[in-house]
């Protein structure tokens, strides 16, 4: 009997560590991991169980009595994956567990269903996702459609030299320069051959592109949250992939200051009678990461309503003079405050919804500009545009978040859960669990 209740413990524990190794993996926060985990747990009858997430490895531990000793699982992250229909899923399937509709074995057998299959839609359709992504951000900052068209194939090679490298085990960081450089090189040569374009456009979309991928956002809900470990590790990560991008784009533009080609910046100033355009931009840049993520199609219409209003938003707030960082805290509230609502009633974690929504916000053409005053001009203002992309980043983040603390609905039944991991929920349940049980209460004696 202790052995069969044994093997309930662990099976128990597994489920949740698996769970749990999904969300990490692919994005979501440390405090929505711990809150899945611990539902998870309590759902399969397990009470007071303790979490510790770092960020490559994950250990849970349980104590059925207090003179006996815990019982630890530990489980490592060895993949990062930016898979938006496995994240839908396993995440409606721990909603399922914990409302009682399936079992634990059945939860656990379609967890690995879902985690060894293949992506939802062709992986060509994927790439040209990408592509149209960084067609969008060159529209949203100025550009024609010849130079949008340049972007879009510009992308799609990005891509697929990426997905080349990933084959060959080459470290994020140095496809991260790659993709870079290659976009440099193809603005170098635009502006080698007097194109009637605007080459710089090119530069800023593959900024944009590669930016979309680093978890900023985990990163910023991790420290306003308490876990400054996997706070500083995600930050780490962002700060490391964000290098990798100045390497390959300073490189290109060494290169082409040695051959004589000094691309300068040629984007247009924010006007008003664009509005429609950029809004557009906005919610194409969105609906193609979603995709190019494999997010639920049903989730493409919130993605595309919160980019064209994140857009809406940071485009009035520019005009209004505000500054980029300021304009853009406020666009990206404006993400993570519809985004939460509109994630819950799709059917899909906000998680989906902020995140896509938000990349229109990227600082692309920040970072060059930064990078261009640096390397082509020996000016030190350079610096402080780099700063600004900082600023920027953070301000994107941070407004998201605080976006979410705000559209989180304040109920009685979930303050106990809330109040202990200081955060709202991107990923899970958005109420607690009591724990079920196979054992039948008894009745006191009333004689």
């Amino acid at each position: 009997m202790e052995r069969d209740e044994q093997r309930d413990v662990y099976r128990t524990l597994d489920l949740a560590l698996r769970v749990g190794e999904v969300l990490l993996s692919s994005g979501a926060g440390t405090a929505d991991t711990t809150a899945t985990i611990l539902s998870v747990t309590a759902a399969g009858g397990l009470r007071g169980c303790e979490v510790d997430i770092t960020f490559t490895s994950m250990a849970l531990s349980y104590q059925a009595a207090p003179d006996v000793a815990p019982e630890t699982h530990l489980r490592l992250v060895r993949y990062r994956s930016q898979d938006f229909s496995r994240l839908t899923a396993v995440d409606q399937l721990v909603q399922r567990f914990a409302r009682g509709e399936v079992t634990r074995d059945e939860a656990s057998r379609e967890l690995a269903r879902l985690t060894s299959a293949g992506p939802p839609y062709p992986r060509w359709s994927a790439v040209l996702a990408w592509g149209v992504m960084a067609g969008g951000a060159t529209l949203l900052l100025g550009g024609g459609w010849l130079i949008t068209a340049v972007a879009v194939v510009t992308a799609i090679v990005i891509d697929l030299n990426n997905r080349w490298f990933n084959r060959q085990r080459l470290p994020a960081f140095y496809q991260q320069v790659a993709g870079a450089f290659v976009a440099t090189a193809v603005a170098l040569i635009l502006y080698a051959v007097h194109a009637p374009v605007k080459p710089s456009l090119v530069v800023a979309a593959g900024i944009i592109m590669l930016l979309a991928g680093i978890a900023l956002t985990g990163a910023v809900q991790d420290a306003i949250t308490g876990y400054y470990v996997t706070a500083a590790a995600r930050s780490l990560e962002a700060m490391l992939l964000t290098g990798g991008i100045i390497a390959g784009v300073s490189l290109g533009l060494a290169i082409g200051v040695k051959f004589g080609l000094s691309i300068g910046i040629e984007a247009e100033t924010i006007q008003l009678a664009k509005l429609p355009i950029m809004v557009g931009a906005g919610a194409l840049m969105a609906i193609a990461f979603a995709y190019a993520s494999y997010a639920p199609l049903r989730a493409l219409l919130p993605v595309a309503v919160m980019g064209g209003l994140g857009s809406m938003a940071f485009t009035l707030m520019t005009k209004a003079s505000f500054g980029p960082a300021w304009a853009t805290a406020a666009a990206a509230f404006v993400v993570g405050l519809g985004g939460y609502s509109l994630g819950r009633r799709s059917g899909v974690p906000p998680l989906v919804v902020v995140v896509s929504g938000s990349v229109p916000l990227l600082p692309g053409l920040t970072i060059y500009k930064g990078l261009y005053e640096l390397m082509s001009l020996g000016n030190l203002i350079g610096i402080f545009g780099l700063a600004s992309a900082v600023a920027i980043g953070v301000a994107l983040a941070s407004g998201v978040i605080l976006g979410e603390y705000v559209a989180q609905p304040i109920r009685r039944e979930a303050r106990r859960l809330e109040d202990r991991l200081a955060g709202p929920r991107l990923v899970g349940p958005r109420r607690p669990v009591r724990p079920r049980t196979s054992r039948p209460r008894r009745r006191r004696r009333t004689d």
